[in-house]
């Protein structure tokens, strides 16, 4: 069976209006979900390229105090003293722009686990609403093998397999925990793939 077309979930009638189906109900219910996802980061988006564009202007006019600043006598008291002050306050705002790339990046792996994420509740919502497969569990086994091999972090394939594996979610969360703070300590040295805005 090939891949259902992203963002078709609920376009189809399982049932007539009239009766009331616990698929149907759940179909509806992942289709919603998935929606509420995606608008919020369609969104989100909007609003980090908004973000991206003001730092990135703001790192222009840094770079143009550091060029106005360099201009001025180093040998005159005054000038040097107004040199040192300028020079000083670049390189304040260069210190908060690079503080605001690492947030950056942070949004951009959330970004990517919410995509994960709504994907994954589609490819759900299509295999229920599949009635010749939704209670193979060979079909589940190939979702949940699609699903895992879609994640690009490593913490994420972690926090799958414990789930997977029978583990609550506190228990998973917690482990999920464990493993971001030690790739935070790496300072974003993981073999996790960020793509970038």
């Amino acid at each position: 069976m090939s891949k259902p077309k992203r963002h078709t979930l609920g376009s189809q009638a399982t049932q007539s209006p009239m009766n009331f189906s616990q698929v149907g109900e759940t179909i509806a219910m992942l289709a919603l979900t998935i929606a509420q996802i995606e608008t919020s980061m369609k969104e989100g988006d909007q609003s980090v390229n908004q973000l991206t564009d003001s730092f990135t202007d703001l790192a222009s006019h840094s770079q143009e105090i550091i060029e106005e600043a360099k201009k001025l006598n180093e040998d005159s008291p005054h000038e040097a003293a107004i040199r040192e002050n300028m020079l000083k306050a670049a390189d304040g705002l260069n210190g908060k722009i690079q503080q605001a790339v690492i947030a950056f990046q942070f949004y951009d792996r959330l970004s990517q686990r919410l995509d994960h994420a709504s994907n994954s509740l589609e490819d759900i919502g299509h295999l229920i609403a599949n009635s010749s497969q939704r209670y193979e569990e060979e079909a589940w086994r190939k979702m949940q093998e699609n699903i895992k091999s879609s994640y690009t972090m490593e913490a994420e394939r972690i926090m799958f397999e414990h789930i997977m594996r029978g583990h609550s979610v506190a228990e998973a969360l917690e482990i999920y925990q464990h493993q971001f703070n030690k790739s935070a300590d790496e300072a974003f040295d993981t073999d996790d793939d960020i793509e970038f805005f």
